[in-house]
């Protein structure tokens, strides 16, 4: 209004908030596949740090959008920020997956999905209207993102460069062990450097793949295929639909319009919960019973919700069960899918391939979440509460891959879990060259 001293039609007022919401998923998926170049060329701790710099500038561009009535900086700093998280969720379960000793590499690796759950909680509670979400302040709740990539810039200079990345893609041993010694200790680094020895020595200097290759190297072919699997199923679980349901069901049980902001901000509490309840489990209970247990808890809770929805009007406790069935929906994809499928991307592939992995799995959950974004009206419109009919079968789909094809993976090496892909990459007529990758760990070991 101020800047064009008139109203704008408002069909280029909602093209322009599409246009809005959506850039942060263009950016996502542009930082996602430029992410795996980055952790290569600069290093993992170098393409965090770079990061950083991306999401300050794209949270000054969306905080002075305001002040300067610019709707092209808010877009601008949207796509800025969608890189940043593409990059970042993409370079850092790889550092924290790779500087991790095999025995914690579940639960640091699940780090990421806490830290991103717990943001997503902040994010809600500073976006209530009382605090930052009126219309005086919301430049300042979107230009709040500066604030943890100015933290990083101060205190990840401080911590050491991923050791794998030092030894096997530079070729820098002394860097290797100093960073394993500011790790682990200058008693127990020993082991890791072992490991790390022994996978330098299988790949035989083997430089890191570009994505486009492991889609035609068969010694990662299910590796390639379980993390496509599992990417979509997380993105297609139907996590979406109880978002979008939630306020219909909190508004049915008698919740207030005004009071219903403040009982979403239960549902982000649960999946913040059960991130650290998972990351405190992953390494006891192993991956394989967490995100199977859960894909089969959310199939179940599908059923529930669908006949729970079908009969809301019918009794006055069923809305009451139709609100138990969310939370219970956002627990289990918690426990499984919203934790796990990290941090088993960085564990099922060798060096010199978890950054083209990374890089694919990423560019899979930015488009089946822009794809599940545009359909999902459709879907809502067409089947109503059915729709969960459909993310039923696609969660017991995904769970029965994963139980017949996914090994369990803790406190294995990436080497060992690469041998256990070994037979349904090749088939099982691979003695011979078991055998001399065998013989060749026996040389390596002896001298």
């Amino acid at each position: 209004m101020s800047r064009y001293h008139k109203k704008l039609n408002p069909d280029l007022l909602t093209f322009l908030w599409s246009v809005i919401a959506s850039i942060f998923s263009l950016g996502g998926l542009c930082g996602a596949l430029i992410g795996g170049s980055m952790a290569i060329r600069l290093g993992r701790k170098g393409a965090l740090l770079m990061n950083n710099i991306i999401a300050i500038l794209g949270s000054i561009l969306m905080g002075i959008s305001f002040p300067t009535g610019m709707f092209e900086l808010l877009i601008i700093g949207r796509f800025l920020i969608g890189i940043n998280s593409g990059i970042g969720i993409c370079v850092q379960p790889l550092y924290l997956g790779e500087v991790a000793p095999k025995h914690l590499r579940g639960g640091m690796a699940m780090g990421s999905s806490i830290f991103l759950t717990g943001g997503i909680l902040t994010g809600q509670i500073i976006g209530l209207r009382e605090l930052l979400g009126g219309e005086t302040y919301w430049p300042l709740l979107l230009s709040s993102s500066c604030f943890p990539a100015f933290a990083q810039l101060v205190f990840l200079p401080w911590f050491p460069e991923s050791p794998r990345y030092l030894l096997i893609d530079r070729g820098d041993e002394l860097s290797c062990v100093k960073a394993l010694k500011r790790f682990h200790g200058s008693l127990q680094y020993q082991m890791e450097m072992e490991d790390i020895q022994r996978e330098c020595f299988a790949l035989n200097g083997e430089k890191s793949k570009k994505p486009w290759q492991l889609f035609t190297d068969r010694g990662v072919r299910w590796q390639l295929i379980t993390v496509i699997v599992m990417t979509m199923g997380q993105q297609l679980s139907g996590i979406n639909a109880i978002y979008f349901y939630a306020t219909y069901i909190f508004k049915q049980a008698g919740i207030s319009a005004e009071k219903i902001p403040y009982v979403t901000l239960g549902t982000g509490a649960c999946e913040c919960l059960t991130a650290l309840t998972c990351g405190l489990l992953i390494d006891c209970v192993g991956r394989r019973f967490l995100i199977v247990g859960g894909y089969l808890l959310m199939t179940l809770w599908s059923i529930v919700l669908t006949f729970s929805l079908t009969y809301q009007e019918l009794h006055s406790w069923v809305p009451y069960v139709s609100m138990t069935s969310i939370f219970a929906f956002i627990l289990s994809f918690g426990l499984g899918p919203g934790g796990i499928t990290n941090t088993l991307t960085a564990e099922l592939f060798i060096q010199s391939s978890r950054p083209a992995a990374y890089m694919i799995g990423g560019a899979i959950s930015w488009i089946s979440f822009f794809t599940i974004g545009m359909l999902f009206p459709f879907i809502v419109n067409g089947l109503k509460q059915y729709c969960f009919l459909v993310f039923l079968v696609e969660c017991a789909v995904v769970a029965a891959f994963i139980f017949v094809v996914i090994p369990e993976t803790k406190n294995k090496s990436f080497l060992e879990i690469k041998k256990e892909f070994h037979k349904l990459n090749f088939g099982r007529n691979t003695k011979e060259k078991e055998t001399e990758l065998y013989e060749r760990r026996q040389l390596h070991d002896e001298f």
